[in-house]
């Protein structure tokens, strides 16, 4: 099979898939329609023209608040991402540093989102910190984990050969242990996106004066008069984190062509 055909027949089981869940989803609101009042059964799951009524009524408050969720959990991810790098390639320098935080970084995850959002805005009364904080906080760990695993996968012959050749430590990392990790880096960065920008609702949920979190609870505070600016807050979610996704796997076939998913197959040309 071509790369060409596999990457049609990919788009085609994605286009499925999307078809698949929107009619799943208005079949099961036209069945709780038949069993239930129209009220409470928009109020558990309405169809899905009616959210996205909703989504074009509410674009402009929508996509007001959408942006400042998105935007600390960016910031926050960009910051999360960046001390799990380096946190990462220390570990990998120095073994003893990596038994000495390994049992640090582990722990630090013990500790559920939910329990910890109030605690961290309770402490810093800033909800854009908070969200950001958060945000970061999701998002370090995989990070550190996906990274250091990819700079451990290098291979040592060919470690072994620069080192024969005089290579300075700083050569190694930039021609072999770096391109190594590159993979698990994004795979952690891709775990990490969708969690960031939950985190960040969530802190919103707490109290905060503005974000995605908020429409959420006012929303439901009015109970069925706003169940589309509900269910339109969720989809928008869903939305956020999976075009963050995507962006990163994009960045990821640009940045790591030599992936064997990304080579062609067979010997035929994309």
């Amino acid at each position: 099979m071509s790369l060409r055909s596999f990457k049609l027949e990919y788009r085609s089981w994605v286009v499925i898939w999307i078809l698949s869940i929107l009619l799943l989803w208005e079949g099961v609101a036209w069945i709780l329609h038949l069993l239930m009042s129209p009220q409470q059964a928009a109020s558990r799951l309405p169809y899905l023209h009616d959210v996205l009524a909703a989504l074009i009524r509410y674009s402009g408050t929508l996509a007001e608040q959408g942006a400042v969720t998105f935007g600390n959990a960016a910031i926050g991810f960009a910051g999360g991402t960046l001390l799990g790098l380096v946190l990462a390639l220390l570990m990998s320098v120095a073994v003893w540093l990596e038994r000495t935080l390994s049992p640090y970084v582990i722990s630090s995850q013990m500790i559920p989102v939910i329990g910890l959002a109030p605690i961290v805005y309770g402490i810093i009364h800033n909800a854009e910190w908070a969200r950001i904080f958060m945000a970061a906080y999701v998002t370090f760990f995989p990070i550190i984990i996906h990274t250091l695993k990819g700079l451990k996968s290098a291979a040592p012959e060919h470690l072994e050969l620069m080192r024969s050749c005089g290579a300075s430590l700083t050569t190694r990392y930039i021609k072999c242990l770096l391109p190594s990790s590159l993979p698990g880096l994004f795979a952690g960065m891709k775990i990490a996106a969708p969690l960031a920008v939950t985190s960040s609702i969530v802190v919103e949920l707490m109290g905060a004066p503005d974000g995605l979190g908020v429409l959420m609870v006012s929303s439901l505070y009015y109970g069925s008069a706003q169940v589309g600016m509900f269910w339109a807050t969720i989809v928008l979610s869903i939305g956020i984190g999976l075009i963050s996704y995507l962006v990163i796997s994009l960045a990821e076939r640009w940045l790591t062509p030599w992936q064997p998913e990304f080579r062609a197959k067979g010997g035929s040309r994309a």
